[in-house]
């Protein structure tokens, strides 16, 4: 414990926690359990850190979080929990499911485990939580239950050994084109460790009755929280298509959560909510899908022992488009991503996302928020890096002197990232355009 109350002190003199800050958030009356601290943390650790949820430890009580106090203010001031690295004052800040703290609510953090994590007046004891089942799905508050789940067939999954992958196909059963409002990914009970990656495709049959592929349905991988599609645009299920499942898993597990043990009947479930029916084909919309966008060829991918790596790679559309979300995806030596936009007309590079602290434990889909999703003209170029650790200062590397390479199995490495596209036309971009430019203006005009 020493360790970590001395770790803390360190961490806020480098992040810049000041006396002054810390002393004017414990003069207010809030500075207890039983007030602005107590939900803090209800709001932001307890869907995780609760009986049956993933945390290793439960802080649904006073006294499940005061011996903790010390760790989780090390952890909350370094921006390590809740687990969502995205970096602050860089690109887009406007995020849809952004679990981010502000940084009032780190400052409050820091400042009551200083005054010695008092609980306050016992008689202003905080509500009782009323927390969903922690295998509920992410958008079953505000949607309700999927319209359809798409399950993969029963997996078996050993303690130990070598990676596994399971592909097969399950029908959709759809009579009508449907356009897809959220989806999400997630392995029944505590195989979440074990199932490393779960993408999807979709197949259509052609004139011969032969399936062909149409494209992606979604990808999942460890921690992610599902995806939400922008109103206006359709990502489409056609009617008569099936999903093609394509799952790896670790056998015992990645992580901190890790089972270590064998796993049996684990399914792996999609949850789909539609549009009404009609939806993007009584009146047009425009198409969105989700790709994988590759850095640099996965067989040029080679980090030496104990050293660093570095890919880049570029992307540009022939027609307007809008980024819709931004997703990195590599293994245990990632440990940065970042997304920017070149434009050629004036050689001016935007930043849009930067990710460092990366971890393959939690891989996050970053939704832009509807009036801050990026515009690009037709052109314009995506340059797309990430970068690579493969030293022991890694605390995510399982060992150092190891040669890495790119492919497949989790202890190699890969270099893409998810992107999310609408693809428009010319007077849908400039509609787009001119609407943001109308509200930054009355938003303006607003605050005269």
């Amino acid at each position: 414990m020493k360790k970590i109350i001395s770790l803390v002190g360190a961490c806020m003199a480098v992040f810049g926690v000041h006396s002054q800050v810390l002393g004017q958030a414990a003069s207010t009356e809030e500075l207890v359990y039983n007030g602005k601290v107590g939900r803090i943390i209800n709001e932001n650790c307890v869907v995780c850190h609760r009986e049956g949820g993933i945390g290793p430890m439960q802080f649904e009580t006073y006294d499940q979080v005061r011996p903790w106090a010390p760790l989780i203010q090390y952890k909350v001031s370094r921006r390590e929990m809740p687990p969502y690295a995205y970096d602050h004052g860089i690109g887009i800040q406007d995020l849809q499911g952004d679990w981010r703290l502000s940084q009032d609510e780190i400052d409050t953090v820091v400042a009551w485990v200083n005054a010695g994590a008092p609980l306050g007046d016992p008689e202003n004891a905080l509500p009782p939580l009323n927390l969903p089942d922690p295998n509920e799905w992410s958008f079953a508050a505000d949607l309700g239950q999927p319209d359809m789940i798409i399950p993969s067939v029963p997996i078996d999954i050993p303690a130990s050994g070598n990676d596994l992958w399971l592909k097969h196909n399950v029908a959709t059963g759809l009579t009508t084109d449907r356009c897809i409002k959220a989806v999400q990914v997630k392995p029944r009970g505590d195989a979440k460790s074990v199932v490393h990656h779960a993408n999807s495709n979709v197949e259509v049959p052609d004139e011969d009755g032969e399936f062909q592929r149409y494209g992606m349905l979604t990808e999942y991988a460890m921690g992610k929280w599902g995806e939400l599609v922008p109103d206006g645009v359709c990502r489409t299920l056609p009617a008569g298509s099936r999903v093609a499942w394509d799952i790896h898993m670790f056998p015992g597990g990645v992580g901190a959560m890790a089972q270590g043990k064998m796993i049996e009947d684990n399914v792996v479930e999609i949850g789909l909510w539609f549009h009404e029916e009609g939806y993007g084909i009584d009146t047009p919309v425009y198409k969105q899908d989700l790709s994988l966008y590759q850095i640099s060829p996965q067989g040029d991918l080679v980090i030496e022992p104990n050293g660093y790596q570095m890919t880049q790679g570029f992307h540009s559309f022939d027609h307007p488009v809008r980024l819709d979300s931004f997703q990195p995806h590599g293994h245990l030596r990632m440990r940065h991503a970042s997304l920017e936009i070149f434009y050629p007309e004036t050689g001016r590079t935007e930043a849009i996302s930067q990710v460092s602290n990366w971890s393959a434990t939690w891989h996050h889909s970053h939704i832009f928020g509807e009036d801050s999703a990026p515009l690009l003209p037709a052109g314009a170029v995506l340059v797309l890096k990430q970068w690579y650790d493969n030293t022991s200062d890694n605390p995510n590397n399982p060992d150092s002197d190891q040669w890495v390479v790119g492919g497949s199995r989790t202890g190699d490495e890969m270099t893409h990232a998810w992107i999310a596209v609408t693809h428009l036309d010319d007077a849908g971009f400039e509609k787009l355009v001119a609407d943001r430019k109308e509200k930054e203006e009355r938003a303006v005009a607003g605050n005269d």
